[in-house]
């Protein structure tokens, strides 16, 4: 079973940046397409990217598209997102997760992640 934990969240103003990490336990996190989602108070889980075993392509919502990067680290067992041109609504907690369905059409569902991290939080004030 693979454990992921995140970090780099915090509080930061409209148009500013913040990279989070999320570092999985062990190597087989190598394996898995890794997602990132996002849940702010009161609403569902959100897709916000995600990035194939190697790397080889990324996705991501129209909301977040051309401001927010997916990348990773396959020897650090490590997975990014840099977020660039915060706005309000991007508040929210933010979280990693493997992909554990082979259902592509669940690349963009929470149902198809089957580990998650405890989550970070991302304020973003006007």
């Amino acid at each position: 079973q693979v454990q992921l934990v995140e970090s780099g969240g915090g509080l930061v103003q409209a148009g500013a940046s913040l990279r989070l990490s999320c570092v999985a336990s062990d190597r087989t996190f190598n394996a898995y397409t890794m997602g990132w989602f996002r849940q702010a108070p009161g609403k569902e889980r959100e897709f916000v990217a995600a990035i194939s075993w190697r790397g080889a392509w990324t996705t991501y919502p129209d909301s977040v598209k051309g401001r927010f990067t997916i990348s990773r680290d396959n020897a650090k067992n490590t997975v990014y997102l840099q977020m660039n041109s915060l706005k309000p609504e991007d508040t929210a907690d933010y979280y990693c997760a493997a992909q554990t369905s082979l259902e592509y059409t669940l690349l963009q569902d929470p149902r198809g992640y089957g580990y998650w991290g405890q989550g970070t939080q991302v304020t973003v004030s006007s």
